[in-house]
């Protein structure tokens, strides 16, 4: 049996042994409580490096040594199972509590999953044995708690606890008169909260939801430059309760919704997160609980990413939402390496389509005149060179312009330009490799980036010609 216990230790000495990627995760966790923290590894992180930059973090380039917890408070470790025997026996002599992670034997404290929100905190623990179901749990609760009207709550508590105390008011009768001071609160509010606490015969708190102010957006966050998001964008995600977002969203983007819960939903490495209905089934249900849900998608919500199946489930289920336009990749990736998607002499119109699947993109382009318009392909960056044979067998030149753009509007960016032919005998793979995402432009319309001034990797065919 644990004993839950907040430990204040602001200033005081905590050693973390370990250099990887979990201990520079515990690294942050410490120094967000003020602890005066010294890691000790013989090899660390880049992470830790700027963490201990920026912070004046001191760190011991070495193995542990026993030595090392004198006069220390606490000991986090986040080492092999070797090491972190040696770190709890040598806590052990010292009567030092050791947090060792994922590894309950060696341990005698066990970091929980915490809550921190306006002066609130609760923590979640199952004794270091299942670290997934506490972030379960932990996830579970967060989801109940109030958002707006916490810091009131407090406010409020810790007024009555002042007036308490100088009357004489005993422990015991604090708690209904808590209640009805907080019932209190939403008197006179038929408008404003969107929840509000009712005192029942047994004393217990309800919190009932108000479902008419739950509402959801769905948000196009444009191609992954944060100054290239709408004006109504930051403003739906700074006042977001909860934020749903796909796979490829710059964590600065994120930075935007300060007050709200983030969960990833999207898809990686061909697997998603959630299931399409199991993103539309949490979007509903956080709308009815009275919360603001963002559901925040890479480019346009309405360019290849489900934004309308989105739409018409919300719709079918009679919750409230709006459509905030992103900037797409479809045109901004192009345009970023320097190429019009039309122009004229050369196009006057172009073509969106989903490289995602091959014989889907066959059908889509079938009724497509071969060099006639522009056509931009997005999700098909592991496809390319039997994307590219698909349309030479359809009919499109060899030599028609083509172009491929990686990571657009990223401090990494990267284009290439060449031939459709370059396309299908794979002279693009070293950018094509690349993880991020990439958008393949083919038409006459690549030609114009020829004479602009666009840092890219030419094919040998292209720098041949130019």
């Amino acid at each position: 049996m644990l004993l839950p216990l907040f430990l204040n230790i602001a200033g005081r000495r905590v050693i973390l042994v370990g250099g990887g990627p979990v201990a520079a995760a515990k690294l942050q966790q410490l120094l967000a409580t003020g602890a005066d923290v010294q890691v000790v590894a013989p090899d660390v992180v880049e992470e830790i490096d700027r963490t201990a930059a920026s912070c004046g973090v001191v760190i011991a380039r070495r193995p542990f040594v026993p030595e090392d917890l004198d006069n220390a408070w606490l000991v986090v470790a986040a080492a092999t199972a070797d090491v972190n025997r040696d770190v709890a026996a040598a806590a052990e002599a010292r009567r030092i509590f050791v947090n060792a992670v994922d590894d309950p034997a060696n341990a005698s404290a066990f970091l929980s999953g915490v809550i921190r929100r306006e002066g609130v905190t609760i923590a979640i623990s199952t004794s270091g044995d299942a670290p997934a179901l506490t972030a379960l749990i932990r996830q579970g609760f967060d989801e109940l708690l109030p958002r707006r009207e916490l810091a009131q709550w407090v406010r409020e508590a810790r007024r009555q606890r002042r007036q308490w105390k100088a009357e004489g008011v005993p422990m015991d009768a604090r708690r209904p008169l808590l209640l009805e001071a907080l019932n209190r609160l939403y008197a006179n509010d038929h408008t404003s909260s969107v929840r509000s606490v009712r005192l029942q015969a047994d004393g217990d708190v309800r919190l009932k939801p108000d479902a008419t102010n739950g509402f959801v957006s769905l948000v196009g966050a444009g191609p992954g430059d944060p100054g290239l998001l709408t004006r109504k964008a930051i403003a739906r995600l700074r006042a977001a309760d909860l934020v749903l977002y796909d796979a490829l969203i710059d964590e600065r983007i994120l930075r935007y919704a300060r007050h709200a819960q983030r969960f990833f939903v999207g898809k990686r490495q061909g697997r998603h997160a959630l299931t399409q209905d199991r993103i539309n089934a949490l979007m509903i249900r956080a709308a009815r609980r009275g919360r603001r849900v963002v559901r925040l998608k890479g480019g346009d919500p309405f360019v290849l990413g489900r934004g309308g199946e989105e739409a018409i489930a919300l719709a079918s289920a009679a919750v409230p939402f709006d459509v905030v336009p992103g900037v797409t990749s479809a045109i901004a990736a192009p345009a970023l390496a320097g190429i019009p998607v039309t122009h004229r002499g050369l196009a006057s119109s172009f073509f969106v389509v989903s490289g995602h699947d091959e014989e889907s993109f066959a059908t889509s382009i079938q009724h497509v005149e071969p060099g006639g318009v522009t056509l931009v392909v997005l999700m098909g960056l592991g496809r390319i060179a039997a994307l590219a044979d698909r349309l030479l067998a359809h009919g499109w030149a060899p030599g028609t312009p083509a172009a491929l753009i990686v990571d657009a509007s990223m401090p990494g960016q990267q284009s290439w330009r060449g031939t459709l032919d370059d396309l299908a005998q794979g002279r693009c793979h070293d950018l094509a490799d690349r993880p991020g995402p990439g958008t393949i432009v083919v038409g006459e319309v690549v030609s114009v980036a020829e004479s602009l001034w666009q840092p890219s990797i030419k094919s040998p065919h292209t720098a041949a010609r130019g």
